[in-house]
Formats: structure tokens, C-alpha cells, sequence
């Protein structure tokens, strides 16, 4: 053993930061996320879809334009990082951490599908409390990069 308390498990990989972005919390924000996104991960060869990685940024980005509120002006924050192999995406807006959950939308509904498409085309996906204030919800990808 390596220093780590039995029981433990081995630390992963620390995460490297490729990218970031900031939105005005405006609906045009979200093909603009789609755009940056894609032009900035594009040249890293990922071996996942990038096109599902750009639907799940889309859906995220969306939700936190939605649900994100504030008193005063507020902005949508997207970090991207390479933790090992897996590619992480942070999304961040001011809102109540509590207030994020999976939906069961009826087949009439226009919305509530956003975090169903992430559950079901990321490895995980996490939400709660922003180190920056507010909410983070995230997405991993675990085989996004060969090592």
C-alpha cells in the first residue's frame, strides 16, 4: 500500500482544465455553447461522440439558462477538464442545488427530456452545490481519451 488508509480507495487522477466559457443567461447562449464547444474540444481527437458531448453541454446549458436565477446579473460558467482517460463537463449557475432532479415527463410534454439524454449517454452525472455559488451539474465521459 501507498500511503492510503486501508479501505480507501487509490486518489484518481487529478483534473487538468481544457477549456471554459461564460454565457449570458439568454437563449442564444445555448448554440453559442454548442459552437465553442465543439471548436474547442474538436482538436483533441476524443474517441467519444463528440456529438453526443455537444447535445449533453446543449441540454445543461439550457436547464441552467431555465432554472438558474439571481438577483443581481448572473452568467452561465462551462469548465471542461481531462481527469485520466474521461473527459468531465462543469456546468455552473446561480441557482438552488435542490432544485435539480431527473424528471419522468409525460409523451406530451415540450420539456423535461434534458437530464434523461444525460443520464443516459454519460457514464455519470452528478449535481449540487458550486464551489463558485450556486449549482454545478456535471457529466463524465469515462473513455473519451486513450491513454
Amino acid at each position: 500500500m501507498t500511503g492510503v488508509a486501508e479501505g480507501l480507495a487509490e486518489p484518481g487522477p487529478e483534473p487538468v482544465s481544457i477549456g471554459r466559457m461564460t454565457l449570458y443567461p439568454e437563449p442564444e447562449s445555448v448554440s453559442r455553447a454548442r459552437r465553442w464547444f465543439r471548436k474547442f474540444l474538436d482538436p483533441y481527437g476524443l474517441t467519444c461522440s463528440l456529438d453526443d458531448c455537444v447535445l449533453m453541454v446543449s441540454e445543461l446549458v439550457t436547464n441552467a439558462i431555465l432554472y438558474g436565477e439571481a438577483e443581481d446579473a448572473w452568467r452561465v460558467r462551462v469548465e471542461w477538464w481531462r481527469v485520466g482517460e474521461a473527459l468531465r463537463v462543469d456546468v455552473h449557475n446561480p441557482g438552488f442545488p435542490a432544485h435539480v432532479r431527473m424528471r419522468q415527463p409525460a409523451a406530451d410534454e415540450a420539456h423535461g427530456r434534458g437530464l434523461c439524454l444525460v443520464d443516459e449517454l454519460s457514464d455519470s452525472w452528478s449535481a449540487g452545490p458550486s464551489p463558485l455559488g450556486g449549482t454545478v451539474v456535471s457529466f463524465v465521459l469515462a473513455g473519451a481519451w486513450n491513454v
